[in-house]
């Protein structure tokens, strides 16, 4: 059964809130769309769970005993979804206290909407939470669920850090909420980004990649927002912007730091209402995406700096995610490298090849400024300019880094090598002195005897 037959099901949500007033109104705006139950406090709500299936619970936060705090409602998050992984979840919450929103969607609340609640919206939100619900709960029997399993196979990782990230994106795909992707440049924002389009119901609409930074500012809202006939000199014909292109799909804002002041506004407005106007527009159209964002600067800063506005930071960083360099991944290195090898060898047609010990020697020991990207765009050189069967680190374009002559002596060479070798296997075991040792093949007592040597505290690297 598709999503559309879902949709014209009518399914049954649960309503938790301690206010009568409150109740009252959701039940009346929600009934002529489900089939509405109400409950006043957790234990009500628990009972309800326990006696019946639903679909989607909205949620006040706020419940006796902690109705001023959200205790007590982040608790109740945990104990439904223990009970029920497909149940979808809606916070509802006041402007002030995102803290907590943020904090109910990492415990895999479905979505937040802030008070006042326009029931209009309210009711979309749930209609598309209570069709993924019954979805899900087909999709998270134990057999289809494949812990630390990699999202799309162009992803290649098995260190802790991207466990940690396959299970992120695994929770939190088949939802809408907003995800903020923090990385340096090249560590594969964007690849997460499709990823979670990938794994979500709306993978067969379009996906759109917006680099913010790269659109001339007197263009940037026209882009992604369109524009009327006639609005601004050279508007000769009426033009959907990107966003409105992507309509029932996802956006992905890469840089998204980079923005105007005024477009963030506009951008905010997206994201709170689902409605926006064209450049030189009247009427206010309905928009239906889910917005991707990344950066690879210090959001934090840039809002003290007055330059990104803390309300929209909000709203795009409903979940984090933060994608780490590939120096802090070294256990993925050399399973990237013969990734990247194998692609090129196949994509230029040319024999397969390996790389020399002197390579992986290079590969290992290289800081990777340019993390993925440059490993990928370097491995590619070599490809293509490789003499032989074996890839050399000349190839690879870090022959200087090993090359006797450049650094003077036998013993400067040897030196230098060794300190790079002990800094190397620290770095990819965390600072564990045993581990490293076995990995260069010495004992534990020389190990340490080498670090005194250099002067290399292997604490610096836990």
């Amino acid at each position: 059964m598709d999503t559309q037959e879902h949709i014209q099901q009518r399914s049954r949500i649960l309503i938790i809130d301690d206010l009568d007033e409150i109740r009252t109104q959701l039940h009346w705006g929600l009934k002529p769309h489900f089939d509405v139950v109400l409950a006043a406090t957790g234990d009500e709500a628990r009972r309800a769970i326990l006696d019946g299936s639903y679909d989607a619970v909205t949620l006040d936060l706020g419940l006796p005993p902690d109705a001023e705090g959200a205790s007590e409602g982040l608790r109740l998050i945990e104990e439904l979804l223990r009970h029920d992984p497909g149940l979808k979840i809606v916070v509802l919450t006041g402007n002030k206290d995102h803290e907590s929103a943020v904090r109910a969607v990492r415990l895999g609340a479905y979505d937040y909407v802030s008070k006042p609640v326009d029931l209009e919206k309210l009711a979309a939100i749930l209609q598309r939470a209570t069709a993924l619900s019954r979805l899900d709960r087909e999709a998270l029997r134990p057999e289809a669920i494949q812990e630390g399993a990699a999202p799309l196979p162009e992803i290649i990782g098995s260190s802790p850090a991207m466990r940690q990230i396959f299970d992120t994106i695994r929770r939190v795909a088949r939802t809408d909420v907003t995800v903020l992707i923090c990385g340096e440049s090249g560590t594969g924002k964007e690849l997460i980004a499709r990823a979670l389009h990938a794994q979500s119901p709306r993978r067969e609409r379009p996906f759109a990649a917006i680099n913010c930074s790269a659109i001339p500012e007197t263009l940037v809202e026209s882009e992604l927002f369109g524009h009327e006939k006639g609005s601004f000199t050279g508007a000769h014909a009426q033009r959907k912007g990107r966003l409105e292109m992507a309509d029932g799909g996802t956006v992905f804002l890469d840089e998204i730091a980079e923005l105007p002041p005024t477009i963030q506004v506009k951008l905010l407005r997206v994201l709170q209402e689902r409605s926006f106007e064209r450049v030189g527009g009247r009427e206010l159209l309905q928009l239906d995406v889910r917005v991707l964002a990344a950066t690879n600067r210090n959001v934090e800063d840039a809002m003290r700096d007055g330059k990104f506005r803390e309300d929209l930071y909000y709203r795009l960083a409903a979940v984090s995610i933060r994608v780490p360099p590939l120096r802090e991944r070294l256990d993925d290195l050399r399973a990237l490298a013969r990734h990247f090898l194998e692609r090129f060898a196949g994509e230029y047609k040319v024999r397969a090849r390996h790389f020399s010990a002197e390579a992986l020697a290079a590969l290992d020991t290289y800081a990777w400024p340019g993390n993925v990207r440059e490993l990928e765009n370097r491995i590619k050189r070599a490809v293509l300019m490789a003499q032989g069967h074996r890839i050399s680190a000349a190839d690879l374009g870090l022959g200087d880094e090993f090359s006797v002559a450049s650094l003077g002596s036998l013993k400067n060479a040897r030196d230098d090598v060794e300190r790079k070798l002990l800094i190397s296997a620290l770095r990819r075991y965390r600072g564990r002195v045993s581990r490293a040792a076995v990995a260069v093949q010495i004992s534990r007592t020389a190990f340490h005897q080498l670090l005194a040597k250099h002067g290399i505290d292997p604490a610096e690297y836990r």
